[in-house]
């Protein structure tokens, strides 16, 4: 609605005093009709409890309505234009008979929308429904849907004994010091149950314990008064402030040891209260805090050794635990009913209050036959069972910030157990108006910290991760997906189309299409998805026999702002390229994100595309026919990424607000673009890809190699922090051995695919790099000297090819590799691997230690790097074998040497094989 209302007021502000048809009153009364009406709309957002269905209804209608204004907006802002200053007469009179049309037409329009937001407010009136909005389902009375978490039988919990266990360990080692033990996860996981199980089991060794559960939004003096309750203090005889509350407390427990459960903490500054009342008093004291959000744990944490991520259930202990609690002794447990089960357990994602749900279902239903078992997995949506799970689900949705929720609802677009990619995921919100910011400069920022608090929500599971732990990519759990969809019907946010499925919903304003390829579903879906212009998002996730079903959609959604199409083959039966015809995109003027991935198949775009003025996102990973002849000069374009090895129209200098571009290639494209990169005054992210190492000889070759090395320096001066170059191993990249002056805001640098025959010395001036992958042929110890002394390094993938002639000694003082946090380096010969010495205080911050050869796996024993021992922060050490004939006898050996080493080591770090 904030978006509708900025382009209200100006339109309001432009045509306030010119317009030949006066639209400025009917636009004033909308806007400040909206205003009001947003007011309401934020409050209904904000109540805790169920809304009533006739306010769902009408706030469903209010926000129709304001898609329908901005599509009006939009449509007129295009539609006038603005004139080319250089056009003749005949021209600028046609254009100002257009304009007058096109105002003459909004004007109808707004006068129409005018009578529906009346119609709409009248409503509201008639049925008072500002007196209804809470509806009394829950408001009064409502049970805590995590309330039977604390009533678990103990005999019946399965997966919980491990945990269990080792969080009965840390509770009750020997440190004197008060120990805060944070248990995080999303809603589901079994968070209290845990929590609940090891209080039963070591309260007794306690003088004093209490358990307490916290709501969303506490009342603090009524929490403390809960917490001093639960520990054994007297009622007190008159209401008391909240800092004598904490007084009390603190003064009661100072000289006890005491155990405190402080269940499912919402925000950092609830817990920044309740942590005042516990007292340091060196008695082996211990609290122990669940929570959903992992900045609160991290806050909670005075341990870092004792931080408790809680993951969803294994397979195994899944299907146990189903069995366990669902499964009477008369129940017959065929070979089919576990193949259903299966599925059922699938849906239920290892989270055991889901299982536990679902059981509670099958053990009251005497089921014998396969129907039976499958009209359960059929109607497990709207069992009370799932509903009770969604409850504790939709707590963590309630808490969402506003700005939060749409991001949230906007992962319903991806099919379910799909891998998000989060730039993909951020770039989209910014192209659908998600993310509003007063400047659109810095939005994808904005975007990605929203990102981060989803993860930090346990909203999103982390997929991959960096070096640095920012997380790259992500999954959606089932039940969470589940919840999605539900609140994306409610609200016509997204409407998902799976196969041939039947469509209720008329009007869509986002549409996700999964297909599979099966008979009829392109029919049927094309059929769905007829005479929708209004889409602003689409994505269809299917095979290339199904992009028949874009048709309409790229010739009738003129509204359209984010496009993706994510086609593959359907095992390999369509042998015959696809060809997919996308030259009908000219048409989406508001078009700002296209992504296509279709690899075997040949695109064909639009000759020119200069008319989509906001198309800021071009991804193609496709063959292309060609591109666009003016791609370059799109007033918007931001990022470029396309796989296809087409020769670039000439002039990319004129992309002068491009952040992204991959794969630039030097081998198919022009001089005059090879020298064109140094004036992207904001290229951010360049990814290049070389020639083979013969054409390098070539007088051709080598002015391309010169042109790159000197648009480097050019780039080296602005805003360049990402660099990569891909393809074609074993090249010698000694012509840039010297870049003046280099690029020194760069933060990422990976040099894999060319060789180097010393470290060039520019490496040392980059004081922001913080990951390098670099190849060198030889390496001698004032090039270690300048790897480690780049003081933000956390990131170094380091190979060489030849033998090194001394050993390869990692010094030992805090200047050297400070802040390196994983050292991955690669030899040809296992031998060298001798050659390389961690002295005492090496790389004090290495969490871990890779180590790739291709040598075989025979007499490790010796042949591993020396000094492993002092680097004291190691948590893991990941040895990769690329060769084909070793035996699994020789990995045993391996395994066996580096599991000796992890046993002495200080930090018993862990020890993968690959």
């Amino acid at each position: 609605m904030e978006t509708v209302l900025a382009k209200l007021a100006e339109l309001m502000g432009e045509y306030k005093s010119t317009d030949l048809v006066d639209l400025s009153k009917d636009t004033a009364f909308l806007r400040h009709e909206l205003c009001t009406v947003n007011a309401l709309l934020v409050k209904l957002d904000n109540e805790d409890d169920e809304l009533d269905q006739q306010v769902k209804d009408w706030s469903n209608q209010v926000r129709e309505l304001g898609c329908d204004i901005e599509d009006c907006i939009d449509d007129f802002t295009h539609r006038v234009g603005r004139a080319d200053a250089k056009a003749g007469f005949v021209e600028k009179i046609s254009h100002y008979v257009r304009a007058l049309r096109a105002r003459l037409e909004t004007a109808k329009q707004i006068k129409e929308l005018k009578t529906r937001l009346l119609e709409i407010n009248e409503r509201r009136k008639r049925y008072k429904l500002d007196e209804c909005c809470i509806s009394g389902s829950r408001s009064v009375g409502a049970v805590d849907p995590r309330l039977p978490a604390l009533y678990r039988e103990p005999g019946n919990l399965v997966g919980v004994d491990g945990p269990r266990d080792e969080l009965t360990r840390w509770v009750m080692d020997e440190k004197e010091q008060l120990k805060v033990v944070p248990i995080v996860g999303f809603g589901g996981l079994g968070k209290t149950t845990l929590a609940n199980e090891v209080y039963h089991t070591v309260k007794g060794q306690f003088a004093c314990h209490a358990f307490v559960s916290v709501s969303q939004r506490p009342d603090m003096t009524r929490l403390l008064h809960s917490i001093r309750s639960r520990l054994g203090l007297q009622e007190s005889s008159y209401t008391c402030e909240v800092k004598d509350l904490i007084d009390d407390i603190r003064k009661y427990l100072q000289h006890k040891r005491y155990l405190v459960i402080i269940d499912d903490v919402w925000d950092i500054a609830t817990w920044d209260i309740i942590r005042c009342t516990f007292p340091e008093n060196n008695l082996r004291s211990r609290s122990i805090v669940t929570t959903r959000i992992e900045s609160v744990a991290r806050a909670c944490c005075t341990h870092e050794e004792y931080f408790y991520r809680l993951k969803p259930l294994n397979s195994q202990d899944s299907r146990r635990l189903l069995f366990d609690r669902g499964f009477s002794s008369d129940h017959a447990c065929t070979l089919q009913i576990k193949e259903v089960s299966a599925e059922i357990l699938g849906k239920c994602g290892g989270l055991p209050l889901a299982i536990i749900a679902v059981a509670s279902i099958i053990a009251s239903r005497p089921t014998r036959k396969r129907e039976d078992w499958e009209n359960i997995r059929s109607s497990l949506d709207f069992e009370s069972g799932t509903n009770w799970m969604r409850q504790i689900l939709n707590l963590s949705y309630k808490d969402l910030p506003r700005h939060l929720k749409a991001c949230f609802l906007y992962l319903g677009m991806y099919p379910e157990d799909h891998i998000i990619q989060r730039v993909d995921l951020v770039r989209q919100w910014v192209a659908e108006g998600i993310v509003n910011n007063s400047h659109r400069q810095g939005m994808e920022d904005l975007a990605n910290s929203y990102f981060s608090e989803l993860v930090n929500r346990s909203l999103i599971e982390p997929e991959e991760t960096d070096y640095n732990g920012e997380v790259l990519s992500c999954r959606v759990h089932d039940m969470m997906l589940d919840l999605i969809i539900s609140k994306c019907a409610e609200e016509n946010f997204i409407s998902m189309v799976y196969d041939s499925q039947v469509v209720r919903n008329s009007k869509f304003r986002r549409l996700s299409l999964k297909l599979n390829g099966a008979k009829g579903s392109t029919t049927s879906s094309g059929w769905a998805i007829r005479s929708q212009p209004q889409i602003r998002s689409f994505a269809l996730f299917g095979t290339t026999a199904s992009i028949s079903v874009c048709a309409s959609i790229l010739t009738e959604s003129k509204f359209l702002r984010v496009l993706v199409l994510d086609l593959h083959e359907v095992d390999g039966r369509n042998q015959h390229e696809a060809r997919i015809d996308l030259t009908s995109i000219n048409q989406l003027f508001l078009l700002r994100y296209m992504k296509i991935d279709a690899r075997i198949s040949i695109v064909k775009l639009p000759t020119e595309i200069r008319g989509l003025r906001h198309l800021e996102t071009i991804e193609m990973h496709c063959r292309l026919i060609s591109y666009p002849s003016d791609m370059f000069h799109l007033p918007g374009l931001l990022h470029l990424i396309v796989t296809s090895s087409n020769r670039f129209p000439d002039g990319i200098s004129e992309a002068k607000y491009l952040h992204t571009l991959q794969y630039f290639s030097l081998l198919e494209n022009s001089l005059e673009n090879i020298h064109g990169l140094g004036e992207l005054m904001n290229l951010r992210i360049l990814m290049v890809r070389c020639f083979p190492k013969f054409l390098m000889v070539t007088a051709t070759g080598r002015l391309a190699m010169n042109a790159f090395g000197s648009s480097l320096a050019k780039l080296g001066s602005r805003k360049l922090k990402y660099l990569s170059v891909v393809r074609y191993p074993e090249i010698c990249a000694d012509t840039l051995s010297s870049i003046s002056p280099p690029p020194h805001q760069l933060e990422t640098l990976d040099l894999l695919a060319w060789w180097f025959s010393r470290i060039p010395e520019w490496l040392a001036e980059l004081r922001n790099l913080r990951s390098l992958d670099l190849c060198v042929r030889e390496v001698m110890e004032e090039d270690i000297v300048i790897l480690g002394a780049l003081p933000s390094l956390m990131h170094l993938q380091f190979q060489f090819q030849e033998i090194p002639k001394d050993k390869i000694i990692i010094w030992g003082n805090t200047e050297h590799f400070p802040v390196l946090q994983n050292f991955q380096f690669k030899c040809e010969r296992r031998v060298s691997l001798q050659l390389v010495k961690f002295e005492a205080g090496a790389m004090p911050n290495l969490r871990r230690l890779q180590i790739e050869t291709t040598e075989k796996l025979l007499e490790w024993d010796g042949c591993v790097p020396a000094g492993m021992e002092q680097l004291l922060s190691l948590k893991e050490i990941c040895i990769s074998i690329v060769h084909g004939q070793d035996t699994e006898s020789d990995r045993i050996d391996a395994a066996f040497v580096f599991r000796n080493i992890a046993q002495v080591h200080p930090s018993h770090p862990t020890i993968t094989i690959i």
